[in-house]
């Protein structure tokens, strides 16, 4: 038995016992329990990329920043686009779990490719959802024509699948692209992916959503206009949801400067304006979650020039961690930070109740250190940042692992 004695997030005295193999007890006033954290937007990398990170690694990242459940993207190599890549994919993660002994919850995302669109019906009881690029990121999906979109939006109302977009307008990136040519330095990236390459691809989404009934999952925002835009969806009544990213809230457009290569992302990070209005979208409900779009490249990738730095950067050990801090510093609630990695994932793609949990200790200050790191990657765009409030204890599936 596994019998937990701590703190609600409201300060009041829990105990809890769950079934596990182990005899353990944790009695610590000073911990709090809060549910386990969802990850609804990781990139694990496998196939075809395990040098950057596998399962294995992964598994191991996800449950030191207090996550027991992910999300994996379909962007791999190849790509998730039939149903034999899905179950050729699910028999690879499941091998690598099994092989470290982390049960490590997930769910898939099928990628919508002109192709292979035909496919999607076939999966629908398989995947979490369809993820649509609209514009290129890391990896060659995308759908970039109108009919292809809107078949895919049509498909999605069909088999009742959210569709979740990587909302930048690929038109407007390739003329921002052929503008900026001869502008090579990092910070260039914001201004050729700007926000009216993902504003143009929200109100494009949301109108297809409002047209076929279609759930929509617009992932990562990062602008007010963008905000306003799933404001006014939601205010309709339209199925929108929204989701933000560590690194949209806790850094912005300076980074640059120190970080370099390691702060190219997709879409880029925007101005300390656009940050502030990120956390108000949370404290409205306009922000439904918090994804960490965890997508590590190794330090020789991303110290390339830019053109040929891959956009990503870890975050799944670090996400809850960060959100804890801005509690400290008056900026989120426990319950938004709850809500947030927990909840509203839960409600929006229909996860069943589990007997996950992460403990936290509000009161423990400490710095992000890369060599403490279980991604493969073994970097963070918040190396040497002190931070208080660190997950110490993650159970999953009855099982207490210590941090």
């Amino acid at each position: 038995m596994l019998t937990i004695l701590a703190k609600s997030i409201e300060g009041k005295p829990i105990s809890l016992t769950l079934q596990s193999p182990e005899s353990i007890t944790i009695n610590n006033d000073q911990l709090t329990l809060l549910p386990g954290l969802i990850d609804p937007h990781v990139h694990f990398r496998t196939p075809g990329h395990e040098y950057k990170e596998d399962w294995r690694t992964a598994a191991h990242a996800a449950i030191r920043g207090g996550y027991t459940t992910v999300f994996d993207m379909p962007n791999t190599l190849p790509p998730t686009v039939t149903a034999l890549l899905l179950q050729e994919k699910k028999a690879l993660i499941d091998s690598q779990l099994q092989e470290i002994g982390i049960p490590l919850r997930y769910q898939l995302f099928f990628g919508a490719d002109k192709k292979h669109l035909n496919e999607i019906s076939s999966v629908a009881r398989d995947v979490i959802g369809i993820k649509v690029f609209m514009g290129c990121s890391t990896g060659n999906l995308v759908i970039d024509d109108d009919e292809s979109l809107e078949a895919v939006f049509e498909i999605g109302a069909k088999n009742n699948l959210i569709v979740a977009v990587h909302a930048e307008d690929e038109h407007l990136l390739r003329q921002n692209k052929a503008h900026y040519k001869n502008k090579l330095d990092y910070p260039a990236h914001s201004e050729i992916r700007n926000i009216t390459a993902a504003v143009t691809a929200v109100e494009k989404a949301i109108n297809l959503s409002r047209k076929y009934g279609t759930k929509l999952y617009v992932l990562h925002v990062s602008s007010a206009p963008e905000i306003q835009l799933i404001k006014k969806a939601k205010q309709e009544g339209l199925n929108v949801y929204a989701e933000t990213t560590p690194h949209h809230l806790f850094l912005n457009d300076s980074a640059y400067a120190k970080l370099h290569g390691k702060a190219v992302v997709n879409p880029p990070l925007r101005s300390s304006e656009h940050q502030a209005a990120l956390f108000n979208a949370i404290h409205e409900k306009i922000i439904d979650t918090i994804g960490s779009d965890h997508a590590p490249h190794t330090l020789s990738e991303k110290a390339k020039p830019y053109g040929e730095c891959p956009s990503g950067m870890p975050g799944i050990e670090t996400t809850l961690a960060l959100l804890l801090n801005a509690h400290h510093e008056g900026l989120l609630s426990l319950t938004e930070i709850v809500s947030l990695t927990s909840t509203r994932a839960r409600e929006i793609f229909s996860l069943p109740e589990t007997n996950d949990f992460v403990l936290v200790d509000l009161n423990k200050t400490a710095e992000v250190s890369e060599s403490q790191l279980k991604t493969k990657c073994g970097w963070s765009p918040y190396a040497g940042k002190m931070l208080k409030g660190w997950p110490v204890y993650t159970i999953l599936g009855g099982k207490c692992y210590s941090i």
